[in-house]
């Protein structure tokens, strides 16, 4: 029995266990996939206060073993439940684990939104990514498209205009929505098209591979079509809180709706980061959110 199971190893999550373990309370964090979140596939982050620039791979890790030297329990597993108990909760995952805690906080995150396109989900790996750390490299010397135009979309097409003979942004807006200081910085790059309100409407394939992008322009309805050797998505995010809205309450974006104290409706349950209901969705404000979270956790334990 730990006094505090978090669930999401990302910004809000570890800080978290940062503020619980500091505080005295053993801490398990339990995480799907990889600790860091989503800033760990970023391949420069510049607005986190102390780094005039990092990787997001380098903060992440310095966070996870921040909070692995003071103490934090953690396992690599999908929580599918939890459930209220007489000593507090049980969190039950998809390998079979079952762990209690007398009190829990949900730092789930959320997950990559797609376009909903026919044949979306079987070329996710096949010539669409998410990531151009992770798979820009496979596209070196080739010509790739990026779908979206928010900070995310631009630093991933910056990196990608660095290995490839042409990137071709396709935002559906008349104007990026990201940073201004990034838009300049792709307004410079000769090997980098942009296509502004534009959208994309199908996916040309041969052999169960991405070869192309149908588009049509949304004020002029004028269609086209571009050749592509891989197109990265960029087009927001979406959270996967379904699974504990009977503990706590979601809004009709599916976000836990809850506020700035991070509590829910059940006792000793809290929410943090990205998966709860705010404004600005940023690692400053999912750090500020698990320090809350756990002085809220501590506090209901004390």
């Amino acid at each position: 029995m730990h006094d505090i199971i978090i669930v999401g190893g990302g910004p809000a999550g570890l800080t978290a266990a940062i503020y619980a373990l500091r505080a005295g309370k053993s801490v398990l964090v339990i995480e799907k996939n990889g600790f860091g979140g989503q800033i760990a596939f970023s391949p420069k982050v510049e607005n986190i206060p102390g780094f005039q620039m990092v990787t997001g791979t380098e903060f992440a890790d310095k966070l996870t073993e921040q909070a692995m030297a003071l103490g934090a329990d953690v396992e690599l597993e999908k929580v599918i439940s939890v459930e209220k108990t007489d000593e507090g909760f049980a969190v039950s995952t998809e390998e079979g684990s079952t762990y209690n805690a007398q009190a829990v906080i949900l730092a789930l995150g959320v997950k990559h939104r797609t376009l909903g396109l026919e044949k979306e989900d079987e070329l996710i790996g096949n010539g669409i990514s998410f990531c151009a750390v992770c798979d820009g490299a496979f596209y070196a010397g080739q010509e790739v498209a990026m779908i979206g135009g928010g900070n995310s979309a631009m630093q991933e097409a910056l990196l990608l205009s660095e290995v490839c003979t042409k990137v071709t942004i396709v935002q559906n807006l008349a104007d990026f929505t990201g940073e201004k200081k990034l838009a300049q910085a792709l307004s410079e790059k000769d090997n980098v098209q942009v296509l502004f309100n534009t959208v994309v409407t199908a996916y040309d394939t041969a052999d169960g591979a991405l070869t192309g992008l149908q588009l049509r322009n949304e004020k002029t309805g004028e269609v086209s079509a571009i050749s592509v050797d891989g197109a990265f998505l960029a087009v927001g995010l979406q959270p996967e809180n379904e699974p504990f809205a009977q503990l706590a309450k979601l809004n009709n974006w599916g976000y836990f709706d809850s506020a700035e104290d991070c509590c829910t409706q059940t006792p000793g349950l809290f929410v943090a980061g990205d998966c709860r209901s705010k404004y600005i969705r940023q690692v400053v404000t999912a750090a500020a959110d698990g320090a809350i979270a756990a002085m809220a956790a501590c506090r209901y334990l004390d």
